[in-house]
């Protein structure tokens, strides 16, 4: 999503190697495209964390891109927080084209040399449509809150830091003024529900000390 921010931090690193360790044996046994996930609550470092994995595997020699959940809202965010204003319902996986996303991972497994994917223009509050080159990459990563529901993915990773945990995050990160006002809690305590429920589904944890596990 154009208009983000993404600032890697040393825990974020950490994380990134953590993940690598996990994953590289795997990828260096088959020359196949790998897909995964990062996914987390609001400002748990997905967008960081999987950027610092991408460099990791980069100095394996491994090329990587991400796509990030942002772009694929069904609406643009100023819209999108209207929205859940006027039915917090709306609050949830249904809020993104989760499809759309899979239909993308699963086409670069099946060797899509590019992807057109929707593009969020953040300033401007709309969605349009980028052509993405995907030729040279060997592992595509996709982050955001529900990634862990996605069917095309080799491997999820889960970020266990929850809402409060990541609240100096978020502050940090502030994309609007909306992002901090009371609402916005009753719409983080919503996901938290969601998500939350997501980590058992994951292959890899990031612990809030980012260190990285297998689940038991």
């Amino acid at each position: 999503m154009r208009g983000d921010a993404i600032i890697v931090e040393q825990h974020h690193r950490r994380a990134g190697r953590g993940v690598t360790d996990h994953i590289l044996p795997k990828l260096r046994k088959t020359s196949t495209r790998y897909t995964l996930s990062v996914a987390g609550e609001s400002g748990s470092g997905k967008s960081e964390t999987a950027q610092a994995l991408a460099e990791e595997l980069g100095k394996a020699g491994i090329n990587c891109t991400i796509l990030q959940q942002d772009d694929y809202f069904v609406y643009p965010p100023r819209s999108n927080d209207q929205t859940r204003r006027q039915d917090i319902g709306w609050v949830g996986p249904q809020e993104v084209h989760l499809d759309v996303l899979d239909a993308n991972l699963q086409a670069f497994h099946n060797g899509a040399t590019s992807l057109v994917k929707p593009l969020v223009l953040y300033g401007q509050d709309q969605i349009t449509e980028e052509t993405l080159d995907v030729a040279g990459s060997r592992v595509l990563i996709a982050e955001g809150t529900y990634t862990t529901l996605l069917e095309n993915v080799d491997a999820r990773t889960f970020i266990d830091r929850s809402y409060i945990d990541t609240r100096a995050h978020r502050e940090k990160r502030a994309r609007h003024e909306s992002e901090l006002d009371p609402f916005i809690d009753q719409v983080l305590a919503i996901e938290h529900r969601i998500i939350s429920a997501h980590k058992i589904r994951a292959d890899l944890v990031i612990a809030a000390d980012y260190t990285v596990s297998i689940p038991a």
